[in-house]
């Protein structure tokens, strides 16, 4: 999937079927379904979902946890704006996944 195919998607009701735990969760999070994004990707041991784990304590203003996920993740912690975050995430995640 494209960054422009998984923006369009937001239109929808649902994430798109096949995606994977981080970016279903950032899909959530994108909607305003906090605690939804925060349930899919609490439990994930990836540093990919420690990185939108980190993201989504960020948007909750609570910004010592995410500091720990930021850290579980093995990246610096963001300070740009909520949403250059977001799309950086969503960016390397889909570079990634396709290849």
């Amino acid at each position: 999937m494209k960054p422009a195919d998984f923006k369009a998607s937001l239109s929808g009701a649902s994430p798109a079927p096949g995606l994977d735990a981080p970016l279903a969760a950032l899909w959530w999070a994108a909607k305003g379904g906090w605690d939804q994004a925060h349930k899919i990707v609490q439990d994930e041991k990836s540093t990919d979902a420690a990185w939108v784990h980190a993201y989504l304590h960020r948007v909750e203003g609570d910004l010592g946890n995410a500091g720990y996920w930021y850290r579980r993740a093995a990246r610096p912690a963001a300070s740009g704006s909520l949403e250059a975050e977001w799309e950086q995430i969503a960016s390397a995640l889909l570079q990634d996944r396709n290849g």
